[in-house]
């Protein structure tokens, strides 16, 4: 779910550091909303970034 129906931002994985320098793997995810937009003429939900939703990529519905 965690995925930009508009641009493909997903999940993006890497390690975390401690302060005594153990290392974990760890995750970041976009900020994904649930929006109504318009998609090819009709209103219909979909997971739209928060960039995309921002810049106007995305006609609300």
């Amino acid at each position: 779910m965690a995925k930009c129906e508009i641009c493909g931002k997903g999940v993006t994985f890497g390690i975390k550091v401690s302060h005594s320098h153990r290392r974990t793997n760890r995750t970041w995810k976009p900020n994904v909303k649930r929006v109504k937009a318009v998609v090819n003429g009709t209103p219909c939900h979909i997971y739209a970034c928060s960039r995309c939703l921002r810049s106007g990529k995305v006609e609300r519905a």
